[in-house]
């Protein structure tokens, strides 16, 4: 009997070390599931914050619709917009990184910040978004491809969009945008220079909101742009006139080499004639 009792007590034993490592192991995969799926969910909002909801293409031409056709006039005042305005360097998250682009040819583009090449701007933007998304603050109200409505992007960019019938909706909604920015840029009661601004940026930006006929964006011009041609032009005739003064040149010292030469030659023939 004692050798009965004492193999039972010891199966008892085995069974109970058998299940205690069984519940360790399970605890233990328990608990490495919910540390990865915690570390999925860290990962998954991490990503959701560097996510970047704002078009680089029409913030790109959005700024470019500021820099022609209202920067000009701003500087002509030497008015400094306030930092609360959406039209405010400062408040395109796109700035740095559009900053440190560099463009040597056509077919040539370079990253600022680490110096390495590119065939087209497009893939710059890629390596942009893929290495240095860091420098995006991806803050409210630093996206300028929200105010595209009211600055008219689709005329600066390259491509044409057919154009459509006009909803009188979208306009009136356009312009309650861009009459906004003009309150909150340059409020009249901040003297005559912002006063002068507020009004030029209605008629410049503003009054093209319409379905009416006639009514055209930026009536009042913008920054005059040097034409390419015109700069191939001018550097080819620097290049050719030094050139032509110098055929010039040298015609006329053959010239009057020759005349010498006849004057010489009709002396010897004068001489030789009998008197």
């Amino acid at each position: 009997m004692p050798r009965r009792e004492g193999g039972r007590s010891r199966s008892a034993a085995y069974l109970v070390l058998f299940a205690s490592c069984l519940l360790a192991v399970a605890a233990a995969s328990h608990q490495e599931f919910h540390e990865a799926a915690g570390s999925r969910t860290l990962l998954m909002s991490h990503e959701h914050t560097n996510q970047v909801h704002c078009s680089r293409e029409r913030s790109r031409a959005a700024w470019k619709a500021i820099d022609e056709y209202l920067m000009p006039f701003v500087e002509k005042e030497k008015y400094e917009l306030p930092s609360k305005c959406r039209l405010h360097p400062g408040n395109d998250m796109f700035r740095e990184q559009e900053q440190h682009k560099i463009h040597f040819d056509i077919n040539e583009w370079r990253c600022g910040f680490c110096k390495k090449a590119f065939r087209a701007e497009k893939f710059l933007d890629q390596h942009f978004h893929n290495r240095h998304n860091n420098l995006v603050d991806n803050s409210q109200g630093r996206c300028l491809a929200d105010l595209c409505g009211a600055l008219h992007c689709d005329l600066m960019l390259e491509f044409k969009k057919p154009k459509s019938k006009c909803s009188a909706t979208a306009a009136a909604r356009n312009r309650h945008l861009c009459e906004s920015l003009a309150d909150s840029c340059f409020p009249i009661n901040q003297g005559q220079s912002a006063s002068r601004l507020h009004e030029f940026f209605l008629r410049q930006f503003c009054d093209a909101h319409t379905c009416k006929n006639g009514s055209k964006p930026f009536p009042k011009g913008g920054r005059k742009q040097t034409n390419r041609f015109y700069l191939a032009l001018c550097a080819l005739t620097i290049v050719l006139l030094p050139l032509f003064y110098l055929i010039v040149f040298l015609h006329q010292r053959e010239m009057k080499k020759g005349g010498q030469n006849l004057r010489r030659i009709s002396k010897v023939v004068q001489k030789k004639k009998p008197s």
